[in-house]
């Protein structure tokens, strides 16, 4: 049994309905190359509720007031900065930062409540974020229900924060999005969101399950794979309609 195993055991507060905690989390990790993809893929979805932030910004922030007729209230109140451009421009709402964040609380209970019962041990692709979370935790608002809300809605603002400081930076350097011309800059794009989740699960949620020990080289592989991911996703958005750029 190794370490990983043993913790998750130890902490856990709802064990699955057949078998203990490490019957679940015992492929991480593994030196097994196509098992190593599947835990790459695995954290991709335990931290999915968290890097979902971006679409419900665009749901609260544009999607929704679009299809209700209501305003969208930017977080730089039209003010421009000393280079004579605006601070974040027209893209950056408060309904979206606060709705993205929001958003991530609501996803990362709805994947506690498929971890709980709504699916089979053998039919869950994820882990619940919040496996290892209890009472003595400082998140453990109402229970383990509030718990994961206040989890998902943390990470789902870092997020956020994270995305509204990249778009600082680009509208610095004069790569701000024109129209329907991309930005020139997928980096930017990208990396600060995910850094932004990543340092805030580290620094508020030790101990959790998203920051174990033996999830960090997964957790590094998704942190490179993200520009790519986060292109996917535009893309698919794009073609649902939800998106008026694939990018």
């Amino acid at each position: 049994m190794n370490s990983f195993a043993r913790h998750s055991s130890d902490r856990v507060h709802s064990p699955p309905a057949s078998g203990c905690a490490m019957d679940v989390l015992s492929p991480f990790p593994s030196g097994d190359p196509a098992i190593s993809a599947l835990n790459i893929l695995s954290v991709l979805m335990m931290y999915g509720p968290f890097y979902l932030a971006n679409t419900g910004a665009m749901l609260f922030g544009k999607w929704i007031p679009e299809k209700l007729g209501f305003s969208s209230i930017t977080i730089d109140g039209g003010r421009n900065w000393k280079d004579g451009f605006r601070l974040l421009g027209d893209g950056k709402t408060w309904n979206g930062l606060l709705g993205g964040a929001v958003f991530s609380g609501l996803l990362t209970m709805f994947a506690h409540y498929l971890w709980l019962g709504g699916l089979s041990p053998d039919a869950r692709p994820f882990v619940d974020p919040t496996l290892l979370s209890g009472p003595d935790d400082w998140f453990w608002v109402g229970g383990e229900w509030g718990a994961a809300f206040t989890m998902g809605f943390t990470l789902g603002l870092a997020c956020m924060i994270g995305d509204t400081t990249g778009s600082f930076i680009k509208r610095r350097r004069g790569l701000k999005r024109e129209g329907d011309e991309s930005s020139k800059a997928p980096l930017l794009d990208t990396v600060p969101f995910a850094i932004a989740i990543f340092v805030a699960a580290f620094a508020l949620f030790d101990g959790q399950i998203i920051t174990h020990d033996e999830l960090q080289s997964e957790i590094v592989a998704l942190l490179v794979l993200t520009p790519i991911i986060h292109r996917l996703s535009n893309q698919l958005g794009y073609r649902l309609g939800l998106k008026s750029v694939p990018f």
